[in-house]
């Protein structure tokens, strides 16, 4: 694989750009690999990368059912924060925030990582005495956030209606370095890095069966051919239900979209990312100036990657106080993504009681931030076969044994 650079840019350019080499390789399937990874999204490619990168393992496949990053990578609101409040949790998301910081350069590939500041906006009393406490955790834990008052809130977000009647800004907890990345850009990233390995990333390749024998398992059955492997992996969120179901057990999750939309393009206004929880929205600008906002789940479960007006009603509704140059603008676009649920908002990163097969999931709303981290977690118990200290609080285990890390009732909200 060819190296991006400055000079690279300048010698294509002369060249009329015709020289650029494909990204990542399109290979039919193998007859068997070490690993099989099903689902290309950017916790699974992830996962991939760090195998090789970290573990020599590189006979891998990254299956997907249709294309790459097609999944809730690419549809997402790109928030990066490790603000929360449970130590298995802040060990996990700092680990992806730090990895962030660095993944351009370790992927060789533009991520547009941008640590422009994150603000969780404290307006009623509760929130402030909660938030607070999680900045004496976050201390504790060596993750830099700060309690900052409403004067200091009013000058990062002069746009901001600190006075609201129902809802004033009390203050807000402050992560200066977390910020934002672009998605589909982590996803290319990545892939790239895996191809460059010899790895196989499958596309159009869906799993329609997992095989077993003896309790282990032997491989996977695909519109693309059946495919044997040493260990399976599977990695694919919202669906995670569904292909558990093929390996032989249940997951504790449920699936239900989560929707987002985006302004016209306007003047920068907006330079950090802004979370409301107690109206439940959140929103931040875009490099090409679009006010990107997202609320809550659907009330319902389903597999809709579509878009409601009743999300866009109460969404904006619940800003509009906050921040009302919202009512001005125009929504230029709208998606859903399909994100999967546990009971105590955190993911599951485990062994299954099929042998030699492994789950990442449960990621819910807090997927995206997660990605380096979950892969490097994911990475070390494919290639050991036990979980390491990322991974280790995060089992199936912990629903039957009551350990649940419940960031839902820690945070106020699932993000």
């Amino acid at each position: 694989m060819r190296r991006y650079s400055v000079f690279a840019v300048a010698r294509e350019a002369l060249r009329f750009h015709q020289g650029w080499a494909r990204a990542w390789a399109n290979p039919e399937p193998k007859k068997r690999y070490d690993v099989v990874i099903v689902g290309a999204g950017g916790h699974g490619l992830a996962t991939a990368y760090y195998l090789g990168k970290n573990y020599g393992i590189r006979n891998v496949a990254i299956v997907e059912k249709g294309w790459l990053g097609g999944g809730n990578t690419g549809r997402n609101t790109t928030i990066i924060r490790s603000n929360y409040l449970q130590d298995p949790s802040a060990a996990i998301y700092e680990k992806a925030r730090s990895l962030y910081e660095g993944l351009s350069q370790d992927l060789n590939y533009n991520v547009m990582f941008s640590p422009r500041g994150l603000l969780m906006l404290g307006q009623t009393e509760h929130e402030v005495r909660g938030y607070k406490r999680t900045v004496w955790a976050n201390n504790l834990q060596g993750i830099e956030t700060e309690w900052i008052d409403t004067a200091r809130v009013q000058k990062l977000v002069p746009i901001m209606n600190t006075l609201g009647p129902r809802y004033p800004v009390l203050g807000a907890l402050y992560q200066a370095r977390g910020g934002t990345a672009r998605h589909d850009a982590v996803a290319w990233g990545y892939a790239r890095a895996c191809s460059d390995m010899g790895m196989d990333i499958l596309q159009n390749c869906e799993v329609t069966g997992v095989r077993s024998a003896a309790g282990q398992v032997q491989g996977i059955d695909t519109s693309r051919g059946p495919i044997d492997c040493g260990k399976l992996a599977i990695v694919v969120a919202g669906h995670s239900s569904v292909l558990a179901e093929m390996a032989g057990f249940r997951l504790p999750i449920e699936s239900m979209a989560l929707q987002a939309l985006v302004s016209e393009p306007i003047k920068p206004c907006m330079d950090v990312v802004v979370m409301a929880n107690t109206v439940h929205g959140y929103m931040s600008q875009s490099d090409k100036g679009e006010m990107v906002i997202g609320g809550g789940t659907d009330g319902f479960n389903n597999y809709t990657q579509r878009g409601s007006w009743q999300h866009v009603e109460e969404t904006v509704r619940a800003l509009i106080e906050t921040f009302p140059m919202l009512s001005r603008l125009k929504m230029m676009r709208q998606w859903g993504g399909i994100v999967d649920m546990t009971g105590d908002r955190s993911p599951i990163l485990s062994t299954t009681p099929l042998g030699n097969c492994f789950v990442n999931c449960g990621w819910g709303t807090g997927g995206f931030k997660a990605i380096p981290g979950s892969g490097w977690a994911m990475a070390e118990l494919v290639a050991k076969g036990t979980p390491g200290p990322l991974a280790a609080e995060f089992g199936l285990n912990r629903f039957k044994e009551g350990r649940f890390i419940d960031e839902s009732v820690a945070a106020g909200v699932a993000h």
